[in-house]
């Protein structure tokens, strides 16, 4: 008896380092996936000059699309028929998602630096908060609300630069406009996504909204290859096409599917916050970019307003929290 206690605790202590272990790599793997993705913003900043954004965009999620394609072959059957019956849902909101989002990110880098959009794209949970709100009804509390204030005040400084007399001569920064406009597009197509329910495995759903922002980056870019001189075959140009396409594209999306298999959606996309460490790091290593005084006091409130929603959760009424009963 005492033998076969002592299996079962044996048994047991080796199931608790399995799942150890399984949540170390998963939250290795989420971490690596969000390095690879603040290499994307500065592989753009860095190509900016040479290689206009549609370009960038259409060319990356083309090859990464390309690259995951096999790897869902077991699954065309069930492609084929989703595309049947909601081709057009997934070409809006894979379309949205990671076409438009992206272009106007690799806009907005034109003309902003990395690390004021990795700032930025730090709201990206907050907006979609919001929208989730109004288009599917979920919670939204007091102190959710209040969150959500203190981090667009934070990105407002941020924009204006701390500068208050450019916020009443409305002198802002293009490119920071068109990074907003980009999480904006990209919270969107999160509650659109979480809305729609696609029931079909979820690689090859990621497949199938890259096919749909292929088609939809494709006529953005014929226009700017029309009315663009800058070279995307020079060496810089094709050097940051194949990060952002290879790691930064097709491995740092197959990275993420991993990681909320295992981890879930909602621990999954809490490590978006890393993101922006990263790319503030890499933007100085590489670009030599520096932090002003502005990012640290936009980046604080939006913070604060990000330890509110989080730390307050709304009931089913959206008013009180249990921390509050």
């Amino acid at each position: 008896m005492a033998m076969h206690l002592l299996a079962v605790h044996r048994d047991e202590v080796r199931a608790e380092q399995t799942t150890s272990n399984s949540l170390s790599l998963a939250y290795s793997v989420g971490v690596l996936c969000w390095l690879l993705s603040a290499g994307v913003y500065i592989a753009a900043k860095w190509v900016s000059p040479e290689m206009p954004p549609w370009a960038l965009c259409f060319w990356r999620v083309l090859i990464a699309w390309a690259i995951l394609m096999p790897m869902v072959r077991r699954h065309f059957a069930d492609m084929v028929a989703l595309l049947k019956k909601r081709a057009l849902e997934l070409i809006v909101i894979g379309g949205m998602g990671l076409a438009i989002c992206q272009g106007m990110i690799f806009v907005g880098l034109e003309h902003a630096d990395a690390t004021t959009a990795g700032i930025i794209i730090a709201l990206i949970p907050i907006i979609t908060m919001i929208l989730a709100r109004f288009v599917l009804a979920e919670p939204m509390g007091r102190w959710q609300v209040i969150g959500s204030a203190l981090a667009f005040v934070g990105i407002v400084v941020i924009i204006v630069k701390g500068s208050p007399a450019a916020l009443m001569r409305l002198d802002f920064n293009p490119g920071e406009l068109w990074i907003i406009a980009g999480a904006f597009c990209f919270s969107l197509y999160t509650v659109l996504l979480r809305r729609a329910k696609f029931d079909i495995d979820r690689l090859s759903l990621l497949v199938l909204l890259l096919g749909a922002a292929v088609i939809t980056a494709l006529p953005l870019y014929l226009i700017e290859l029309a009315s663009d001189d800058r070279t995307t075959l020079n060496s810089s140009g094709l050097l940051a096409l194949a990060y952002v396409a290879i790691p930064g594209g097709a491995l740092m999306y197959y990275l993420f599917n991993r990681s909320i298999e295992t981890l879930g959606a909602s621990r999954a996309g809490v490590l978006l916050y890393i993101q922006t460490i990263f790319i503030a790091i890499l933007a100085y290593l590489i670009l030599g970019e520096q932090l002003q005084f502005y990012h640290l006091e936009g980046a604080a409130l939006i913070v604060a307003g990000l330890l509110l929603i989080v730390l307050r959760k709304p009931t089913a009424k959206g008013e009180t929290t249990a921390a509050e009963a």
